[in-house]
């Protein structure tokens, strides 16, 4: 059986709304949460973009069950992976023991802000693998002093660390993300539901690990409105990764996504109130392999209706697949 996570997405609602929200999900029963971590909404119209790990500080006093992970965090660019490292031990502190770490390569739409450029992506998948290296040395508590090809590191040390170091979850597009995952992480992290990235994965040391994935939906009792704020909001997802990595603001996902319409998102995304078509969208995912699924429930005002029908009816239906 899958588990069902909530998203707490940073890009459509404020940082007092986002707690509310996770508050809501572990009495609405999902299995886990997850954050995004974004300088910028993908467009405008989301309007907004807190600092995700304020959010999770308050999220873990809030809450007393339901796990919490970053879905991603980019820990090269506007982060240094020494600070990464002490926000999640932090975290797993705060948490008591429930936090995962959730890592990735980053877009540009994030961590232009701090003006380092934005390089190749072989190169950023190279910055990746050197941060997961320095994160997993500092949370041994040891004195870390390094010197690599991307990051100097002079003797930091963790001084408040967990009983146990939060795991780390890769996020992963193609073969050499793959092969990162599976030698350096406890969990994989994808978006789409593509059985050959999951055997990557586990050809490289993942076989047995969680596998994460996150599916947009767009519950409404009015199909149409769910399908127009799906197109509002969401319709700068159908451009796919290779695209979205690369673009640096708003104005561009508004530009990359002006020729899709609305009956385009409404074949990618489950919108309305139909069980049966939101079970048949998180099917594929089960079948690829995934352990575990994020909902993101489009629209930031817009939560707390999905929350009560998933309780009544989403999740239950979702247990039986």
């Amino acid at each position: 059986m899958v588990q069902i996570g909530y998203t707490m997405m940073t890009e459509q609602a404020g940082p007092r709304e986002l707690v509310s929200h996770v508050v809501g999900a572990e009495k609405a029963g999902f299995d886990f949460s997850v954050i995004s971590d974004h300088s910028f909404p993908w467009l405008e119209s989301q309007g907004h973009a807190p600092y995700a790990w304020s959010v999770l500080g308050a999220a873990a006093q809030a809450t007393s069950r339901i796990p919490l992970m970053t879905y991603v965090t980019c820990p090269t660019f506007r982060y240094h992976p020494a600070v990464v490292a002490q926000k999640a031990a932090t975290m797993q502190i705060l948490s008591g023991g429930r936090f995962r770490l959730g890592l990735g390569s980053g877009e540009n739409l994030n961590e232009h802000i701090v003006g380092a450029g934005w390089p190749a992506a072989h190169v950023r998948l190279e910055m990746l693998e050197e941060a997961v290296d320095i994160i997993r040395r500092l949370f041994t508590g040891e004195n870390v002093s390094h010197h690599g090809a991307h990051f100097d590191v002079e003797n930091a040390r963790l001084w408040d660390l967990p009983d146990e170091p939060p795991p780390i979850g890769i996020a992963v597009s193609g073969p050499r993300s793959c092969e990162l995952a599976g030698r350096h992480g406890d969990l994989v992290i994808a978006t789409e539901p593509k059985r050959e990235l999951l055997q990557q994965f586990d050809v490289h040391g993942g076989a047995g690990k969680p596998r994460v994935g996150q599916l947009p939906v767009c519950y409404d009792t009015d199909r149409d409105a769910a399908v127009a704020r799906a197109h509002d909001q969401f319709r700068w997802a159908l451009g796919g990764w290779k695209v979205n990595s690369e673009l640096p603001g708003p104005a561009g996902f508004a530009q990359a996504a002006e020729q899709i319409r609305p009956e385009d998102v409404a074949e990618a995304v489950p919108c309305g109130d139909d069980v049966d078509a939101f079970v048949d969208a998180v099917r594929p995912y089960a079948e690829a392999g995934f352990t575990e699924l994020a909902l993101v429930q489009i629209g930031g005002d817009r939560q707390e209706p999905f929350l009560e029908w998933a309780e009544a009816e989403l999740l239950p239906a979702l247990r039986n697949l």
